[in-house]
């Protein structure tokens, strides 16, 4: 029995590079609530948060950026080739870590809870939590996905594995073991498996809001879609898109065709307006001999109410269809998979045909929107409505407490939306709170526009909460 009444904890550990997080949002996906221990250890050492004063007297000013955040690339080198001063860092973050935890749990509505913790078993939660489930993977397995993903030199890769406890000491402590030395498939089955026998030992019932209806409005105008994040190789790219920088932020359009972007250069989400489907002057005959008929826009379908439904590995091949035919671009089943380790996907669907997705992320108790299409002839506020509603609503069951969208600044239509449904212009100065500027500013592209929305009346951590 754990320490938390009511609640079934699993601790999610394993050594760095295993895939933690994959099977933290696989979990996620199946209506665990999760969350990210390391996430909230950067967020107590935020500047005005608890920890950040001593961390700065501790290791020194020279930690801090030109905005006076802490680096953590500067600490994690110092912190990772020092024993003793990761050992001083833990010991400042970890309590505050700590309580933030038991704050979110007890706050959290969802039966099944999932907290991510490298260190898990070397402090006191090994000891509070219901079950402990490590991820494991061979030794290059680990190095590659530092190397590839995390952008490593591989005598840095190699030292970080080096510096970790031991993974062998994990296993013998392990409830249960995912390996992670195959496809996002192969992981899938395995969490799959697991997640059914505790639904079946506590008698919980699988999430009930796999498909549910809303009512929506029927303003919509004009039509739109948007491109994947998933780096591919385009097949005839649309003349308004760029290349985005390789920093996973959508780029700005332009007027003259973009070059396919290089492989090593993801191209990710932006709303594009499309062309309303119009009839040439030429092939239709004149109302009079002196004037011909004007361009007509192509019939758009008036909806009402939508059905929503969250995307699983089972629509994995729908979603990457539907992202393919609005954009031309070449996403596989697998790129869908790899992506739901990191985002959640919905789908809006109208007369058995889907409309409309988005694709997001909740962090570290911050939204961010990275995909949205909505297919041709459908009505953009109609669909933006019911998607960004359930969005919203499946962020504040994951206690989020802001969302934010990146637009091209010329997407009128699609901030239009936005703006309807609450959301706000602004710019990274006029965000007060630290934790949610600095998110912003990781993933803001240059020429877009910030799109924001509070989803909490209050903060779930405020600073004298952790």
């Amino acid at each position: 029995m754990g320490r938390w009444a009511n609640k079934y904890v699993i601790g999610l550990t394993g050594n760095i590079g295993m895939g933690k997080s994959l099977v933290r949002k696989m979990l996620e996906h199946l209506g665990a609530y999760t969350i990210d221990a390391d996430g909230l250890a950067h967020q107590v050492m935020a500047p005005g948060a608890p920890a950040y004063n001593t961390v700065i007297t501790t290791f020194g000013n020279w930690l801090l950026d030109s905005e006076n955040r802490v680096d953590r690339t500067k600490l994690g080198a110092v912190a990772f080739a020092h024993p003793d001063a990761l050992a001083r860092l833990e010991a400042i973050t970890h309590p505050y870590v700590g309580q933030g935890i038991d704050t979110l749990i007890n706050r959290a509505n969802q039966p099944i809870v999932v907290i991510e913790a490298i260190k898990l078993l070397e402090g006191a939660l090994a000891q509070q939590v219901d079950s402990v489930w490590v991820v494991d993977a061979a030794v290059q397995f680990q190095l590659d996905r530092l190397i590839s993903r995390r952008g490593m030199s591989e005598y840095e890769a190699r030292k970080r594995v080096d510096t970790q406890n031991s993974q062998r000491d994990k296993l013998a402590r392990a409830s249960v073991v995912i390996s992670n030395n195959g496809t996002p498939e192969d992981v899938w089955v395995q969490v799959q498996r697991e997640w059914n026998k505790i639904l079946s030992q506590r008698n919980v019932a699988e999430r009930g809001d796999e498909f549910r209806t809303v009512e929506v409005g029927t303003r919509a105008t004009s039509t739109m879609a948007a491109v994947p994040t998933t780096p591919v190789a385009a097949a005839a790219p649309p003349p308004v898109v760029t290349p985005a920088p390789e920093s996973n932020k959508p780029a700005a359009p332009v007027a003259a065709p973009a070059p396919t972007p290089p492989a090593s250069e993801p191209v990710v989400s932006q709303v594009v307006p499309l062309p309303t489907a119009s009839v040439e002057p030429s092939t239709v005959p004149p109302a009079a001999p002196t004037a011909p008929s004007p361009a007509q826009p192509a019939p758009q379908m008036q909806i009402t109410r939508l059905g929503i439904r969250r995307g699983m590995p089972k629509n994995a091949d729908e979603i990457a269809a539907l992202i393919n035919n609005a954009l031309g671009k070449g996403l596989t089943r697998n790129d869908i998979m790899m992506a739901f380790g990191e985002k959640s996907y919905l789908l809006a669907e109208f007369e058995g045909k889907t409309v409309g997705l988005a694709g997001f992320q909740v962090e570290n108790l911050i939204t961010r929107m990275d995909e949205f299409v909505i297919v041709p002839d459908a009505p953009i506020a109609s669909v933006a409505e019911g998607l960004i509603g359930a969005v919203e609503e499946a962020s504040k069951q994951l206690q989020s407490e802001v969302g934010f969208m990146f637009l091209p600044l010329d997407a009128s239509a699609a901030a239009q939306a936005f703006l309807d449904q609450g959301y706000e212009k602004t710019t990274l100065e006029a965000i007060r709170v630290p934790a949610w500027r600095e998110a912003a500013s990781e993933s803001q592209p240059p020429g877009t526009q910030i799109l924001s929305k509070k989803l909490r009346a209050e903060r779930v951590l405020k600073a004298d909460e952790i």
